[in-house]
């Protein structure tokens, strides 16, 4: 018998097209709203919900790789992803990506519950559809809409476990939502020459650097209040109050840094530390349920 011989050059060109980065840290959400959750769910359950965010979020990646293989190969950022090296065909990428989506849908409604399959088919179609297709290349405001999909996983995380939803996994999902923006927009205001270049009207493009600048500092201090609402309501304790308070206030300060700063450099360095606040806040959401403290008023 001829053994298969597994092409693993061609095996990593295809988990990049899942943005793994991006994956990362939407499966970290999803576990957040898994976690919170106070129902209870088998290992299995678990596992497959994790799982199919995972590929979701894998899928819908690979989807918008291949649908702006065109703008990718003129921009310095994007110019080395698979499908402009050729390293990918086309459609190969596009079953690739539709395989993923279908098989993360399926799995979920099969194995976990059809509420949660609803919502990961509904972050699927949206970042696909609504986002990549519809709003990329024609609005200014495509990072606030396509914001959405991003927001789900800890909804879907949540009703894996509860079959339901909730206020506090929806206000999750607010917070992903206002994260959006000031985390885009600043990367963009650092590569903005290659926007330009792509004809992609992102908002320092179309509106320059100053208003994108305001509208970073509207949506950090927009953010920072939803985040503290938990605690207010009680959903969650002290632990995650002074975590979220502490980190807020280091996001404003840089926002504001931001703003008055000429150093295009200033927005790289917003972009990754939003990365890092919303890996810590919902990190604080899991520790919060060991030590959890609540606030009497």
């Amino acid at each position: 018998m001829t053994p298969i011989k597994v092409d693993y050059h061609q095996l990593k060109f295809y988990w990049c097209l899942l943005k793994p980065r991006v994956m990362s840290l939407v499966v970290f959400t999803g576990i957040g709203g898994l976690w919170l959750a106070p129902g209870h769910i088998s290992l299995l359950k678990v596992f497959t919900a994790i799982l199919c965010i995972a590929l979701g979020s894998g899928a819908a990646g690979a989807f918008n790789m291949w649908y702006e293989r065109d703008v990718d190969a003129l921009m310095e950022r994007t110019k080395n992803r698979p499908l402009p090296q050729g390293k990918i065909q086309p459609r190969h990428a596009l079953i690739f990506a539709l395989t993923l989506a279908i098989s993360a849908v399926l799995l979920m409604a099969s194995l976990v519950n059809s509420l949660a399959a609803l919502y990961l088919a509904i972050a699927i179609l949206f970042y696909m559809l609504v986002y990549t297709m519809g709003l990329k290349r024609r609005t200014p405001q495509n990072i606030v809409i396509g914001g959405v999909a991003g927001a789900l996983p800890p909804l879907i995380g949540w009703a894996s476990v509860m079959n339901e939803t909730a206020l506090l996994p929806w206000i999750l999902c607010g917070i992903i939502f206002l994260w959006t923006p000031p985390h885009f927009w600043a990367l963009a205001l650092y590569q903005n020459d290659d926007y330009r270049k792509a004809n992609i009207p992102m908002l320092p493009v179309v509106a320059g650097v100053k208003t994108t600048k305001n509208h970073i500092l509207f949506y950090i201090l927009a953010l920072v209040a939803l985040s503290i609402l938990p605690v207010f309501l009680g959903s969650l304790g002290l632990f995650y109050g002074i975590i979220a308070f502490v980190l807020g206030l280091l996001f404003i300060g840089l926002g504001l840094k931001l703003k008055v700063s000429s150093d295009p450099k200033e927005g790289l360095r917003l972009f990754f530390f939003s990365i890092l606040y919303l890996f810590l806040l919902f990190a604080a959401t899991v520790g919060d349920k060991f030590f959890f403290i609540p606030i009497t008023l």
